[in-house]
């Protein structure tokens, strides 16, 4: 049996404190109200409160469509380079990777920039449209277009290492020489063996989008963060207990896509 070492579970300890000490102070803040005692009224009072169901259902649907963009966008892309142009993948992850080096708030100046260039410099033309389309608040698409920016570090990440885990020249190869068409080995035959990667990009592009605000206050949209932050104002207990629940969801998604990658790797091992 190995020798557990003492300063793993120092490490760990630490860890566990560091994250959970502030969640459990914030339960207490919600559950304990001066005068009244131990009540879950926030947590009861979360779907009738006005915009609550609204704002989350956008920022699902907002999640959804970035997901689907991001990964049509980045799995043939990424394929296309393990197969016929390796030599730019140092390109291709610097690229990727700016997101995380330039600031949220220049990002999103940038945006506001170009969607007040636009109606002025193309009011006569039929791109109006296309800007006035994008920027509706029913479903505002050019969140989605931030977000799937915001996304590609995290996506490029877990595509790359879910590729490198397997031969994808063979397997498109076996296909081609099976009579599939490159969509067909695409989606036949590389896809199925990158489903844990999938999974992986499909629940950190969800967590960026249920948490992101600044890009969506500053653009003048209100998603589900931004909700958070308005109700925080009037009804702080309200505002904790929100946030709270939507941590102990994220969590939730998250060992739920642990054992969904967990049964996979089972049924792929031989015996």
């Amino acid at each position: 049996m190995a020798r557990l070492n003492p300063w793993r579970w120092v490490a760990l300890s630490l860890a566990a404190l560091y994250f959970l000490v502030p969640l459990a102070a914030s339960v207490i803040f919600t559950v304990d109200v001066p005068g009244q005692g131990v009540t879950f009224d926030a947590y009861t009072q979360i779907v009738s409160t006005e915009g609550f169901v609204s704002s989350l259902l956008l920022s699902l649907e907002l999640a959804g469509a970035t997901i689907a963009v991001v990964l049509l966008l980045m799995v043939p892309a990424m394929v296309a380079l393990r197969l016929g142009a390796p030599r730019l993948r140092p390109v291709v992850e610097v690229v990727c990777s700016l997101p995380l080096v330039v600031p949220p708030i220049a990002f999103v100046a940038g945006i506001s920039t170009v969607l007040k260039w636009g109606p002025e410099h193309l009011s006569r033309t039929p791109l109006f449209q296309t800007f006035v389309a994008i920027q509706n608040p029913d479903f505002p698409f050019v969140l989605v277009l931030a977000y799937v920016v915001m996304a590609l570090p995290f996506v490029h990440r877990a595509l790359d290492t879910g590729l490198r885990a397997i031969d994808v020249p063979t397997l498109v190869e076996a296909a081609r020489s099976c009579g599939a068409s490159w969509p067909q080995a695409l989606v036949r035959a590389v896809l199925p063996n990158l489903r844990g990667a999938l999974l992986n990009s499909a629940f950190l592009t969800l967590a960026l989008v249920l948490g992101e605000f600044t890009v969506a206050q500053l653009l003048g949209f209100r998603p589900f963060a931004v909700w958070i932050y308005s109700v925080a104002g009037s009804q702080a207990q309200l505002s904790v207990a929100v946030s709270v629940l939507s941590l102990l969801v994220t969590w939730a998604l998250l060992l739920a896509l642990a054992g969904v990658g967990g049964r996979n790797r089972t049924a792929a091992s031989p015996g």
